[in-house]
């Protein structure tokens, strides 16, 4: 008997030395943790801790609430900036060279927004104007101002 004793003595020892370390690694986290967490306060009373770090938790929430609502406020506002654009190049007569004519389309995000065209000749340029209302005009649309606000609508 005395000789099993002698023989698991040294399994046992192991065993307790592994014991020792786990918790002493164990101890030493957790002091870590508090000293951390008790950082600036010198007179080691960790309530102060607590409520610096309940006061900063409230501050981070009201400047949160305020951030969303501004986030709320400009999502509505962006609904009504233009968002989308066609351009669309062309030559409407042929006695002109190169692509000097173009229509313009530009969109909110509600498809609500107009249409401009240029029409460039040698002796002059025209300009018109074309109002859309989701998505459509009330007038009619040459091919070029549908291309473009097809276009528009797509981007």
């Amino acid at each position: 008997m005395a000789g099993e004793l002698s023989d698991l003595l040294p399994v046992i020892i192991a065993a307790n030395i592994i014991w020792l370390i786990g918790l002493s690694v164990m101890v030493y986290v957790v002091y870590n943790h508090y000293k951390r967490l008790g950082q600036g306060v010198s007179s080691g009373n960790l309530i102060k801790a607590f409520e610096r770090v309940l006061a900063e938790q409230k501050e981070i929430a009201t400047a949160q609430k305020n951030l969303d609502k501004n986030i709320a406020e400009l999502n509505k506002s962006s609904l009504t900036h233009f968002q989308k654009m066609g351009l669309i190049r062309f030559n409407p007569f042929n006695e002109t060279g190169g692509d000097q004519s173009f229509s313009l389309c530009l969109l909110d995000k509600k498809n609500d927004g107009f249409v401009v065209s240029c029409l460039h000749t040698r002796d002059r340029t025209r300009i018109y104007a074309k109002a859309i209302d989701k998505g459509k005009s009330k007038l009619e649309l040459s091919d070029e101002e549908k291309k473009a606000l097809e276009k528009a609508k797509k981007s």
